[in-house]
């Protein structure tokens, strides 16, 4: 047995794997040896690696991981958009909801934006004269926080709003609506956030920048197509994109196309720095309009919202969608 034991030591009395002969084991456990480099270095480490070159490598590697991380987020975080509210006046004489202000989507316009899986918020009017008071909230806390606006279709612009008078009863319009959009409509660009208009908000984005409207398209030009029609979404004529228009940019394939028609007010005096994208065919009213000093400020007449993605009949406007929305990402905080 003492010569077995011999075989573990060296000559000098000291065992081979260079471990300390006073250092005894825990009794009950075996030896652990010592398998690092001589000098207590990682096997692992570079040769002739210093202190200083390797906290270097290990900054720059939490940098990666966390611009990676940044990258990652920022990209993926979900959009916010908000979408104007259609305000419902209390009716006189009537009781429960008719008898108060009402503040809505319309489902499709909610549904048509959220299909590019953003959230939606209905940005709700601002009102200090009621019985409760919205603390300091303004409608520029909304144009920080939200990435885009989509202003929905709805009632009439008021003449007023564009220094006119109704030349009829029924085109008074709703200019407490106005005055509301109005001031979103600046906030956002002021904010440099990204703003598509959708029929009324077509409308409004032009009597924003100084622009008019014509009342009534059937009375005001003469010869004009139907414009507005009992079928309501269904009616339907057809439209061109001039020259340098971004929408014919966006719809190469399409000189001419198909879009749905529900209104009976239209862009009249553009407004400034205001440039027509496309018209309708053969009356040549506009039908979307561009506001060229920000990066995205659009309008369409019509109501890309019921109008069917991939659908031939009727044009497929998700590309204005994601076009919108690619400004959204890009003008985002």
């Amino acid at each position: 047995m003492a010569l077995d034991n011999d075989k573990h030591a060296d000559r000098s009395g000291e065992p081979a794997d260079g471990s300390d002969p006073t250092r005894e084991a825990p009794t009950g456990s075996p030896r652990v040896p010592d398998r690092r480099a001589g000098g207590g270095a990682s096997r692992y480490l570079r040769t002739g690696d210093t202190p200083l070159n390797l906290a270097g490598r290990v900054l720059r590697s939490r940098w990666r991981a966390l611009t990676d991380r940044f990258n990652r987020d920022f990209m993926r975080r979900t959009l916010r958009i908000g979408v104007s509210a259609r305000i419902f006046h209390p009716e006189a004489g009537s009781t429960g909801l008719r008898s108060k202000n009402l503040q809505y989507l319309e489902e499709s316009i909610a549904q048509w934006v959220m299909s590019r899986d953003v959230l939606v918020f209905m940005v709700p009017t601002v009102n200090t004269n009621g019985l409760l008071h919205p603390s300091n909230i303004t409608m520029r806390h909304y144009a920080r926080h939200l990435d885009g606006l989509v202003l929905q279709g709805g009632a009439d612009v008021s003449p007023m709003t564009y220094s006119e008078t109704p030349t009829r009863p029924e085109w008074n319009g709703d200019r407490a609506r106005d005055v509301y959009e109005l001031e979103l409509l600046h906030e956002f660009v002021d904010a440099g956030k990204p703003v598509l208009g959708i029929c009324r908000g077509c409308q409004l984005i032009n009597v924003a920048f100084g622009g008019t409207l014509y009342q009534d398209v059937a009375t005001n030009i003469p010869g004009s197509q139907p414009h507005v029609h009992d079928l309501y979404d269904a009616h339907r004529h057809a439209i061109v994109f001039p020259q340098g228009s971004s929408l014919r940019k966006l719809f190469p394939k399409h000189e001419r196309a198909v879009v749905n028609s529900i209104h009976h007010q239209a862009v009249k005096d553009l407004g400034r720095d205001i440039h027509v994208e496309a018209m309708s065919e053969p009356d040549g009213v506009v039908e979307a309009i561009r506001y060229q000093r920000a990066p995205f400020v659009m309008g369409l007449q019509w109501h890309p919202e019921f109008h069917r993605a991939g659908g031939t009949e009727l044009l497929d406007c998700t590309p204005v969608l994601d076009e919108f929305l690619r400004a959204a990402r890009e003008t985002r905080l």
